[in-house]
């Protein structure tokens, strides 16, 4: 492979820099500029981090929870008969347990 030595690499890179003239495109101080936004930066906060993640995965949940709504009631599903007497059936329901014994209701 290569044998080249660290600092003989560094010297001939710095070589190479000193001898290409500086372009006058790039702005005046503009590393100083850069340098001080990058020192400047407000650190992260992870409970940002965290309210995003979870607001996204509640979004994601309502999405499956509504398509999954939409699914169940589009669904064919035959008309419920209709009972002609309500109060014979609420009879029905509420006297239902009353003759069974009453040490097999618990």
């Amino acid at each position: 492979m290569f044998d080249m030595n660290l600092s003989d690499l560094q010297t001939k890179l710095l070589r190479a820099a000193r001898q290409a003239p500086p372009r006058d495109t790039v702005p005046y101080a503009f590393e100083k500029r850069i340098m001080h936004r990058l020192a400047s930066a407000a650190p992260e906060n992870p409970w940002a981090a965290w309210g995003s993640s979870l607001w996204r995965g509640a979004l994601a949940c309502m999405a499956v929870t509504i398509l999954c709504a939409v699914w169940s009631y589009s669904g064919s599903r035959p008309a419920p008969v209709a009972s002609t007497d309500f109060s014979q059936d609420l009879q029905s329901v509420v006297f239902a347990s009353m003759g069974q014994p009453s040490e097999d209701a618990w």
